[in-house]
């Protein structure tokens, strides 16, 4: 199982080998030898954990996820990502930002993540519920909101801590994991009523 400090020093490795040019996400996965799903989502996830839509970034991204998720679920031991999505490219910068990103958010998260309810995390149950947690994540993501704020953030953030449960062996993280995908069916829905209710003038109302 890959940990924290295998995942901060890779990120490094990529921004590093970025540096003469830009370095696509499918040959940076190509130069590690062997990766799991949570490594791999923790890794495409950085870019989302933000309030603002992305567009068809997100739904390309929320694809990507889905197709993980299933991946997981079926028990395919190596995941494979979507060619369109091993094709981004990204800079030295922009790996340096995730690594950044990364420091900070898993920084704070290793003060309460600790080894506990293990039967979540190993085996085929952990498998399973990590599958769905990604495939869920995945899909809500990929719904087409557009303009929609947090649309990509909340299902994001499950994504965030079913990667953290894993790496860490908490499994009390993918309880997070699962308030966070309930949160983000409950705004959806709200979003979708109010939609429904007033029309045009819900845009509006979203539009912060």
């Amino acid at each position: 199982m890959c940990d924290y400090a295998t995942l901060v020093k890779t990120l490094q490795q990529f921004a590093e080998q970025s540096k003469h040019k830009p370095l696509t996400l499918g040959e940076a996965l190509d130069t590690l030898d062997e990766v799991g799903y949570a490594f791999i989502a923790i890794i495409l996830v950085l870019p989302f954990l933000q309030p603002l839509p992305l567009g068809p970034i997100t739904v390309l991204g929320g694809i990507a996820f889905a197709a993980l998720g299933w991946q997981l679920l079926h028990g395919h031991e190596s995941p494979v990502l979507p060619e369109k999505l091993r094709a981004i490219e990204f800079s030295e910068h922009t790996w340096q930002v995730l690594v950044n990103v990364c420091l900070k958010i898993l920084g704070l998260c290793r003060k309460f993540t600790k080894s506990r309810h293990l039967s979540l995390v190993h085996g085929t149950r952990g498998q399973k519920i990590g599958g769905f947690i990604l495939l869920a994540s995945g899909a809500l993501m990929a719904i087409p909101f557009g303009v929609l704020p947090l649309n990509n953030m909340l299902p994001g953030l499950a994504i965030l801590f079913y990667c953290i449960g894993e790496l860490e062996e908490d499994g009390l993280m993918f309880y997070i994991a699962f308030f966070w995908l309930i949160l983000t069916v409950v705004y959806f829905g709200v979003f979708f009523f109010m939609l429904w209710y007033f029309g045009k003038e819900a845009l509006t109302m979203f539009h912060f």
